[in-house]
């Protein structure tokens, strides 16, 4: 019941930053990669940003945002509603993401939750696919991996992809970082070949490595929260054509 009363914030905290920061291979930016201008930008919020300012993020070029829906089987975002459909009425292509506590339950049970509290998907061109969001457990240092071995960790990720999938007819995107793949799943291919990359890195030089099985990721979190937008600073893979078709399925 603790976690649910403080859900994690993700990243907008110091000590998340700073790890992010050293995990990830750079340091968190405050500009946009000029290499990635072109690209479609979006951002990311949670709780921690409350009753968002939609139109305003949108005429700061805003495009598509991932807001958070669920955390684990216990805790709803209470702003969920004013971001996921404010999002939408004020015109950017939005969809919810999990945020995972993979020794809490299964996998299946929290895709269950996730999508019985706001993770749905449908084929409307303004609704992004459920999104995944796996990394070090935020409440215990000592057990990052959550407790989990490597292989109990892919049969949960599979587990929830699965739920989803049968839910929604979409895998999810999977938030993650590649040092967090390397060392709680033991780099596994497995899905690479049909999920879509959501992948954070602070670093001005790029995305960097990809987890194994993917060539190319999909969404890039390049800023922890320091950026233009409120929340976390995203760029889609693509054109804006592009973002829109991703979003039909």
């Amino acid at each position: 019941m603790a976690i649910a009363l403080q859900p994690f914030r993700r990243r907008h905290r110091a000590f998340a930053a700073s790890v992010a920061a050293l995990a990830l291979g750079g340091t968190a930016l405050t500009e946009l990669p000029v290499s990635a201008a072109a690209q479609p930008r979006g951002h990311d919020v949670s709780s921690h940003q409350k009753q968002v300012n939609w139109s305003s993020a949108k005429s700061k070029g805003a495009r598509f945002v991932y807001v958070k829906a669920t955390e684990s089987t216990t805790y709803r975002n209470p702003y969920f509603g004013q971001q996921y459909n404010g999002s939408r009425e004020a015109g950017l292509i939005r969809g919810a993401y999990h945020f995972a506590l993979p020794h809490q339950s299964s996998g299946k049970t929290q895709a269950r939750y996730f999508v019985d509290n706001g993770g749905g998907w449908r084929a409307d061109g303004w609704t992004l696919p459920p999104a995944l969001d796996i990394e070090y457990n935020p409440y215990d240092r000592k057990r990052k991996c959550y407790g989990l071995s490597r292989s109990a960790m892919v049969g949960w990720i599979t587990s929830f992809s699965a739920e989803v999938k049968r839910l929604t007819s979409r895998r999810p995107v999977i938030y993650t970082t590649t040092h967090w793949w390397k060392t709680c799943t033991g780099n596994s291919p497995a899905f690479g070949g049909n999920h879509a990359l959501w992948l954070a890195r602070y670093d001005s030089s790029g995305a960097g490595e990809l987890p194994a099985g993917w060539k190319s990721w999909t969404i890039w979190q390049y800023d922890n929260g320091s950026g233009s937008l409120p929340g976390d600073q995203n760029l889609f893979n693509g054109s804006t054509k592009r973002l829109k078709q991703f979003a039909r399925g």
